[in-house]
């Protein structure tokens, strides 16, 4: 009976842990904040425009209105061939699950230019591939809000897909309480 017991009470003080360190059971796996893995609400901290508002362009926010969004600004060079590849497996695995921006920045595409200044995560620099993940989540104050989250450099497959998985549950749990 003191096995059961101690199993039990083992059993209950893991659960409480994971709970207790902010693992959700809906898989959210990114908190939101402004470290370098969290979901942003502004630039963050490794930003130099650290802290400020980040400025939407309205073509995302109407899409985000039906899912989370994956933003990928990049030229046909090298470096970014292997971002692409892995952004179109992902898109034919599971595309269905968020609008897609596949944005030239060698053409004359205005989206291109808006989603660097926007989700820039280094502060205007405007390196590509530039990589989004935009999705709702509650802010500091509980309001459901856009968080997004951008790179610069080649992240690989399951990087992206990480991140797409969580924005998809992220969506799914807010997205009822988000007023645009």
């Amino acid at each position: 009976m003191d096995t059961i017991k101690k199993i039990v009470c083992t059993a209950s003080l893991i659960a409480f842990v994971i709970l207790a360190s902010g693992f959700s059971a809906l898989g959210a796996e990114y908190s939101v904040g402004s470290g370098n893995e969290d979901w942003w609400t502004k630039y963050p901290d490794q930003s130099s425009g650290k802290g400020g508002e980040v400025n939407h362009p309205a073509w995302v926010l109407d899409a985000l209105g039906g899912k989370p969004v994956v933003i990928y600004v990049h030229k046909g060079c090298d470096y970014c061939t292997p971002q692409t590849d892995a952004l179109t497996k992902i898109e034919a695995e599971m595309g269905d699950k968020f609008t897609y921006f596949n944005i030239s920045a060698e053409g004359a595409d205005a989206r291109s230019e808006e989603a660097l200044q926007a989700y820039d995560p280094n502060g205007g620099v405007m390196y590509v591939p530039l990589t989004v993940i935009l999705t709702l989540a509650p802010n500091s104050e509980g309001k459901v809000e856009p968080v997004w989250h951008s790179t610069d450099v080649v992240t690989g497959e399951n990087w992206i897909k990480n991140y797409i998985e969580d924005a998809v549950s992220q969506y799914d749990e807010n997205s009822t309480n988000w007023n645009k």
